[in-house]
């Protein structure tokens, strides 16, 4: 539970708190399941803070440097945490959903099953994040760093990857159904057994990446790039590759059935 002291000097403003942080770098906060919904911590120093299990639903962290903070299993629904500092910050099994993180920094964050469904994830700098089984089904993520990030069976079911970098990233068994990934960097990415029926990668960049067994029924290819990507054992049904680039790409075992190569 969370230290008394701490919580007051907490909820007595940000003035008081940031004082007192300076003046006692050696203590580390305890915050752990505080109530704060709703709190307005914008700019707040929560540098390596416990805050395990708290409710900060709907709160106003914009800007907040939350650093290595423990965020394990804590309440973060629709807060506001856009340009926030979340490095290597601990948010296994966290709620974000509905969360504003644009621009946020995000690298090497452990966010191993939490749920990001809706969260707003425009530009943030996602790389060497790990993001094994996170639900990030329906969520922007337009323009964001995903530079080498573990998104293993994660769910990326109707996300917006618009010219998102995901250069080197583990999207193995991945849920990208419907999803629009058109203009995204994919350099080397892993895709095996990836689900990327009906999603829309137009003029994505797909370079050496790997997806075999991937699921690409429906889905739209066009102008992509895909020269020594391996789709050996892909469903390809009735996808379409008018315009792509495909030279030294594998396509052995892989389902052509209705699907449109490019001329």
């Amino acid at each position: 539970m969370a230290n008394r002291e701490h919580l007051a000097l907490l909820k007595a403003g940000a003035v008081t708190w940031t004082e007192w942080r300076k003046k006692n770098p050696q203590i580390e906060p305890d915050l752990s399941a505080a109530n704060l919904q709703g709190y307005n911590l914008r700019g707040a120093n929560l540098q390596g803070v416990n805050l395990s299990r708290v409710d900060l639903s709907n709160a106003l962290l914009v800007r907040a440097n939350l650093s290595g903070a423990d965020l394990s299993s804590a309440n973060l629904y629709k807060a506001n945490l856009s340009e926030a500092n979340l490095s290597e910050a601990n948010l296994s099994i966290a709620n974000l959903s509905g969360a504003i993180l644009t621009q946020a920094d995000l690298s090497y964050a452990n966010l191993i099953g939490a749920n990001l469904s809706e969260a707003n994830l425009k530009d943030a700098a996602i790389a060497y994040a790990n993001l094994i089984g996170t639900d990030l089904s329906k969520a922007n993520l337009k323009g964001a760093d995903l530079d080498s990030a573990k998104l293993c069976r994660a769910n990326l079911c109707f996300a917006n990857l618009m010219e998102a970098n995901l250069s080197e990233a583990d999207l193995s068994q991945a849920n990208l159904y419907e999803a629009e990934v058109i203009a995204a960097y994919l350099y080397k990415t892993d895709l095996y057994k990836a689900n990327l029926s009906y999603a829309h990668l137009g003029g994505a960049y797909l370079s050496k990446a790997n997806l075999s067994e991937a699921d690409l029924s429906k889905a739209n290819l066009r102008w992509t790039n895909l020269n020594g990507a391996n789709l050996a054992g892909a469903n390809l049904k009735g996808a379409n590759f008018i315009g792509a680039k495909i030279r030294g790409a594998n396509f052995i075992g892989a389902n052509l059935h209705q699907t449109i190569m490019p001329h």
